[in-house]
């Protein structure tokens, strides 16, 4: 009797600990990377404003080809939706929905990754010279999830270079993708020659 009321008292100890000890953790975590690249604002945010092409340069798209998609809502902008199903653990399922946006400046997008919580993504463009420089962030609360805490200070490592991929992918979409802000050439513009004689 006398162990198992030490044992008790042995994972109570661990358990209080462990919620205790998850309060003085973070509650927040950001993580965040950045590219430039010689493509427009206008050309980066018609890439990103919308999941069509996302598995063009996604980091996580070759993980599992076998990954099932549906895509739901408006083509692109606000409730454009993405779901994804894989049998692979490291890829899991959830989805993605653009939730708010700024016209070639800023895309924002609600992760669900079910009980590993709903962290907001955003593309941010910055004008850099002739060229964009793109930031790419990702902010997670874990207010009410002390496990989560625990990972918390760990995040930016563990999704860091996952991001830094993604955006080196990016930047070689958009610097082949047909400039989105190019000049419309009316037909008045153009000169036809009329052969002599």
């Amino acid at each position: 009797m006398r162990i198992l009321r030490a044992l008790f008292i042995f994972v109570v100890v661990i358990v209080v600990a462990f919620v205790a000890f998850g309060f003085v953790l973070p509650r927040h975590a950001h993580v965040e990377r950045s590219i430039e690249t010689s493509a427009s604002p206008a050309t980066v945010f018609d890439v990103v404003n919308g999941f069509r092409r996302f598995n063009e340069w996604s980091p996580w798209a070759s993980l599992d080809p076998q990954t099932r998609y549906t895509y739901s809502g408006p083509e692109s902008g606000v409730g454009a939706r993405m779901q994804w199903r894989s049998d692979r653990p490291d890829v899991g399922s959830g989805s993605q929905e653009i939730i708010a946006v700024e016209p070639d400046r800023s895309v924002s997008i609600r992760l669900d990754f079910g009980q590993k919580g709903k962290p907001i993504s955003t593309m941010t463009l910055l004008p850099a010279g002739s060229g964009t420089r793109i930031v790419w962030s990702m902010d997670s609360d874990f207010s009410d999830d002390f496990v989560g805490r625990y990972f918390a200070p760990f995040l930016d490592r563990m999704v860091g270079p996952d991001y830094e991929r993604g955006l080196a992918q990016l930047k070689r979409l958009v610097e082949v993708t047909p400039p989105a802000d190019a000049p419309l050439i009316a037909p008045e513009d153009v000169s036809v020659e009329t052969p002599a004689g």
